[in-house]
């Protein structure tokens, strides 16, 4: 008898654990609208952790307002497209936009207006009923396959439009130049095959397979306009035994077999609520390995921005592994992933290294992917989408990411092969690279390189220092004297007059006459900035903090131009769009700001750090659609977020070290991929306690406010006591 209980008390403890284990639903706090108005750019729509569908609606096309497809603030939906991308500041993909309509539809253009209430949205699910025609629309999706289900609420008939012109464009006018080239086929009467090839961002290729759950019958051919190359049909099916029609499509940039095989491998059957919960279980297995204590808003905030962190990079590769490259040639992958959508402008900041912490198994395929892109191209991505580079950023920040995961002890990769990648794509030029012209005068002059010079040096500069890092742990030391020279070619560009970073030309004469405040924006307004002006950029020294203080003379006059950045206030040119988000003139709705506001605590000022970091929360990160000051851009714009709330931030995102700052949640566990527990806990933290009075890790007092890779990785706890007085 005895045994029998014991038998009985274990398999209940074991049904109690699984079941706890299922019910750790975070994904009810992901809200997938956070930043799909304003300019955000999100989008709402389905997809799976990684994935290289995203299916969702788009309310509009052919301007900046419209580079995710959809904005909240749209009375209407014209369509359902199959990938998008996230929080990025130029539109692309939206490819295969399909549009659901009953011969109630009075024409013209193709478009509903819906019920905003009726709208749900969470990781893997997106539905609305589109009130014009009471249609009701769910999506899904797995990793390479999109799921549309159509109920039609009203005896009327059912229609699609089937639109494989459309795209995301800049312009309206471009959609009809949008198609290369294209091919269709109808090889039953519930299956459609087809190939495009497009122009926007990049030159893509994709492949697709469209099956239909009930036979349909092309209704109409709609008129091609100029220059389109695809097609757009109205199909037609017979809904008299029930109303609901299922969609299934499939996508590979590589082959129509490539698209065959994710239907059959990712999505064999019709079950819609089946895929449904295989997508949502991805995720929630992903997000519930972060452990959020807290109130509603900050655990949706949390978890919705790990969402966006989760969503890219992007396996472009098919379920073979096979992937088309930078050259349009196909290659195998031999882990079977490749992975693009690398912003990486943007996410080496914080979203690379908040990776390194949360999916270390992820990092050495991303590496890899990276490695790959330079054997074909001869550098490594600048910014990649589907495979192609597009060179819309400057700097070659693949360096940084690739650095920091080697110093932290990724060995998936060849060392001596990454350095090879590392110090070409910094010595042999390249678009928006050139190093003869770099060498020769320790700068980008402004004569010679005429749009952004500033902060291509400073962007460089940064890179450099982290080939250097790289070059020393291999025991190569002239390669990292040069490169550590060359890392302090900022200085070069210190003007101490207006103690800024100012443009100067081959002759070394100062850019005249100088505006501080005036913006620069490479693709409209020009200039020696990217996205930015010279307050803006003046600190972008992430690797040499403790020079810059130098060039500024001294800790105190450091501080007091920190001072004037965040007090100042100017009028901002309305053509430079990605900066927003202003505390005088940092701009937290772009990156190169992101890692300003820790800089006081190098000044001796933290607690100045930590009302700019309860600033910035409380104005910038809400939980509505216009919650975000900026485009998310692939996750960077949560990085911020979740590394500030745990309370520290990788200044300099190469190498591990990073700085303290004031935690914004009362506690966070990341049970981590190796078996440890991270633990932040925040003592006595409210409204009025955002200051800390001390903090410690494991019991030690840290002094020094940084605490390393390392620390986290063997886990541990790190605990802040907050305070009402600020500690000057």
């Amino acid at each position: 008898m005895k045994s029998y209980k014991l038998l009985l008390a274990l398999l209940l403890f074991i049904s109690f654990n699984a079941f706890a284990q299922q019910g750790k639903n975070c994904i009810q706090y992901v809200n997938p609208f956070i930043g799909n108005a304003d300019n955000g750019h999100t989008f709402p729509g389905a997809c799976a952790p990684f994935g290289l569908i995203q299916v969702s609606p788009e309310s509009g096309n052919g301007s900046w307002r419209y580079c995710s497809g959809f904005n909240y603030d749209d009375d209407k939906i014209v369509g359902f497209s199959q990938t998008h991308l996230n929080g990025t500041g130029i539109p692309d993909l939206g490819d295969i936009r399909v549009f659901p309509f009953n011969k109630g539809f009075q024409g013209g253009e193709y478009a509903s207006s819906y019920n905003r209430e009726s709208q749900i949205a969470k990781p893997g699910y997106y539905s609305v009923n589109l009130t014009e025609m009471d249609i009701d629309v769910e999506l899904t999706a797995t990793e390479r396959t999109s799921f549309h289900k159509y109920i039609f609420n009203r005896n009327e008939g059912a229609l699609l439009l089937l639109d494989l012109q459309s795209g995301l464009v800049f312009d309206n006018n471009s959609i009809r130049y949008r198609v290369r080239k294209s091919n269709i086929e109808f090889p039953d009467d519930r299956t459609i095959i087809g190939y495009n090839r497009v122009k926007g961002w990049v030159n893509r290729d994709f492949f697709y397979v469209i099956k239909f759950d009930k036979p349909f019958r092309v209704k109409e051919k709609l008129p091609s306009k100029e220059n389109q190359k695809a097609n757009r049909f109205i199909l037609e099916f017979d809904t008299d035994k029930d109303n609901e029609i299922l969609i299934k499509t499939g996508m590979s940039t590589v082959s129509i077999d490539g698209a065959k095989t994710a239907l059959e491998a990712e999505n064999p059957d019709w079950n819609f609520d089946e895929i449904r919960q295989k997508t949502e279980d991805k995720w929630n297995k992903l997000l519930s390995a972060v452990e959020i204590e807290g109130n509603q808003e900050q655990k949706t905030n949390f978890y919705t921005s790990l969402y966006h962190l989760y969503i890219q990079p992007n396996n472009i590769a098919d379920i073979d592994g096979r992937y088309r490259g930078a050259n349009d040639s196909v290659f195998i992958s031999s882990s079977g992933a490749y992975y693009s959508t690398f912003s990486l402008w943007d996410t080496y900041r914080a979203a690379h290294p908040l990776y390194t912490i949360l999916l270390p198994d992820k990092v050495d395929d991303f590496v890899q992917s990276m490695l790959a892109h330079y054997k074909v191209q001869g550098y490594l991505p600048i910014w990649t989408l589907w495979g192609k580079e597009n060179h819309c950023m400057i700097g070659n920040h693949s360096i940084p990411v690739i650095v920091d995961a080697y110093l932290k002890g990724f060995a998936g990769f060849d060392a001596e092969e990454a350095y090879r990648a590392v110090k070409e794509s910094s010595t042999v030029s390249h678009k928006n690279s050139d190093w003869e012209t770099y060498n020769k005068y320790g700068y980008y002059p402004f004569d010679i390189v005429s749009v952004e010079s500033v902060s291509r040096t400073l962007e460089s500069a940064y890179d450099d220092y982290c080939v250097a890092q790289m070059a020393e742990q291999l025991g190569k030391t002239d390669d990292y004297q040069y490169f550590m020279k060359r890392s302090l070619f900022y200085k070069n560009l210190f003007d101490t007059q207006p103690k800024l970073m100012r443009g100067k030309d081959s002759k070394g004469k100062w850019r005249t006459p100088f505006s501080s405040f005036s913006l620069s924006h490479a693709s409209s307004i020009g200039g020696d900035y990217t996205e930015g002006n010279a307050w803006q950029y003046t600190w972008h020294v992430q690797h040499d903090v403790a020079g810059l203080i130098e060039l500024m003379g001294g800790k105190q006059a450091f501080a007091t131009k920190l001072d004037s950045l965040f007090f100042i206030e100017k009028p901002v040119d309305k053509k430079a769009v990605d900066v927003t988000g202003l505390v005088g003139q940092y701009a937290h709705g772009n990156e190169p700001s992101h890692h300003v506001v820790y800089l006081y605590t190098f000044a001796d000022k933290p607690y100045k750090t930590q009302e700019l970091i309860r600033e910035i929360f409380d104005r910038f990160y809400l939980p509505k659609p216009d919650g975000l000051c900026g485009n998310d851009d692939c996750g960077q714009m949560s990085a911020w977020y979740m590394f500030s709330a745990m309370g520290f931030y990788p200044v300099n995102p190469c190498g591990g070290e990073y700085i303290i700052g004031a935690p914004q949640i009362p506690a966070i566990t990341l049970n981590l991929k190796n078996g440890k527990n991270f633990r932040m806990k925040a003592l006595n933290l409210s409204s009025e306690n955002r200051y800390v009075k001390s903090v410690s890790f494991n019991g030690k007092e840290i002094t020094d406010f940084r605490i390393q890779h390392e620390n986290i990785m063997n886990g541990g706890e790190l605990l802040f006591t907050m305070t009402n007085q600020p500690n000057k």
